[in-house]
């Protein structure tokens, strides 16, 4: 075989790769992009606006943390065929699944009344009143759902996603010090020294970075698309790229309050769009248009997590796949949680930022039982063999990463009890 030859066989097969990949990526993608929903955004932009690019490494160092626990649910979904609190219950019985599953869905309430607090404070900045927005939204994801095909759902959920990387763009239009960003962001560094402003953001960083609801959803949209065991190699590079892709657009977002807004009090990313003049600068309208498109994605994933979840617990149909008429508790699950975390936010002078911003630490700190979960079913070699249990790296990183996120959790607490404990405020 020539030189020629060779080049010519070679590209035919990374061509068939790429064609590949692209019929069996979605879940990894969908799940690490919506993590940057409204609420992920609006912590994201508080971050810059309180601490400018000092906290990039930070987030740097969450890009493997996200990967190493999303990569296992490709696995789990792949080998057991069971969504994540099917898996659960099986595994360890019905009061731990029952308590996996209560778990889920108090964090994914929440963090629903979240997205819709983003998703009507972006598009009032155009003028458009939260009823009609909220009911624009439940049309939008209605129809999604009820058209009958996961695959139709995995594309109009993948452009959403092409949505979400307005903010790259939008930080080059800010023209950020690159120079600064390096020198200050790239270092890891305390700024303001440890006290309970610092741990909060900490702790809201990683709550948006990796959450319970991520894993309920990725294992069941991997069990609903049908990856099977010779498909986990490209199902964990689609994490991967999802991973690189949500680490990028947060510090891009960083990066875009962090220029603009630092050392300016901003709750919400919607105040920072207003505070760069809303609808009238381009900045703030795409910060706005942003803000919208990540609540939604994030809507559109953490609803379906949820039914996803009831269907398995009680053997009700649960797939995309099936019509309502097929999958009637599925369907209604979906609406009802969707509405109800709708009407809060219509709620007279709730504390919605307030809501917001504490959503994210408490999702983190219920995160440690999600995990021990899943770490004990990817070391079950009964259920997953050999060939795609945890290897020891895997378990020491994942270990690392319940023990960081409980040690954390109590340096926060401690902090807020005792403000002068670590002489720094």
């Amino acid at each position: 075989m020539n030189f020629l030859d060779r080049a010519f066989y070679r590209l035919k097969r990374g061509i068939k790769a790429i064609r590949l990949y692209l019929v069996l990526a979605g879940p990894g993608i969908i799940v690490m992009v919506a993590d940057n929903d409204a609420g992920g955004i609006t912590t994201y932009a508080a971050t810059g606006a309180q601490y400018g690019y000092h906290l990039i490494w930070f987030l740097l160092f969450l890009l493997p943390v996200a990967y190493y626990v999303q990569e296992m649910t490709v696995r789990l979904g792949a080998v057991t065929k069971h969504g994540h609190a099917e898996a659960i219950f099986v595994a360890f019985g019905s009061f731990w699944g029952w308590f996996s599953l209560f778990d889920l869905l108090l964090v994914n309430w929440l963090t629903l009344v979240t997205e819709f607090i983003g998703m009507t404070a972006a598009l009032s900045i155009f003028g458009i009143p939260p009823l009609l927005t909220v009911i624009l939204v439940v049309l939008i994801m209605g129809l999604m759902v009820l058209q009958g095909r996961y695959w139709t759902w995995e594309k109009i959920a993948l452009a959403f996603c092409a949505v979400n990387l307005i903010y790259i763009p939008l930080a080059f239009i800010v023209h950020p010090d690159v120079h600064q960003i390096i020198s200050t962001g790239l270092v890891p560094n305390i700024p303001g020294g440890l006290n309970n402003t610092f741990f909060f953001f900490i702790m809201a960083n990683i709550g948006t970075t990796i959450a319970p609801w991520m894993i309920f959803f990725q294992q069941s949209s991997v069990v609903d698309k049908g990856l099977q065991e010779k498909d986990i190699k490209m199902g964990k590079l689609d994490t991967l790229m999802g991973s690189i892709l949500t680490v990028l657009v947060a510090i891009f977002i960083v990066i875009v309050t962090g220029t603009t807004l630092y050392g300016q009090p901003i709750d919400s990313a919607a105040q920072a769009a207003q505070d760069l003049g809303g609808a009238k600068s381009l900045v703030g309208t795409l910060l706005a248009i942003g803000l919208f498109d990540a609540g939604l994605l994030g809507a559109i994933c953490i609803s379906l997590a949820s039914s996803w979840a009831f269907g398995e617990v009680f053997g009700w149909a649960h797939s995309l796949n099936r019509k309502i008429k097929e999958a009637p508790w599925f369907y209604a699950a979906y609406f009802l949680l969707l509405t109800s975390a709708g009407l809060v936010v219509l709620i007279p002078k709730a504390p919605l930022i307030l809501i917001t911003l504490f959503v994210q630490v408490i999702a983190v700190t219920l995160l440690p039982a999600a995990l021990v979960f899943l770490i004990l079913l990817l070391n079950d070699k009964n259920t997953m063999g050999e060939k795609y249990c945890n290897t020891r790296l895997q378990n020491f990183v994942t270990v690392s990463i319940v023990l960081s996120i409980i040690a954390l959790s109590t340096l926060y607490a401690v902090s807020a009890i005792f403000p002068d404990l670590f002489g720094a405020q």
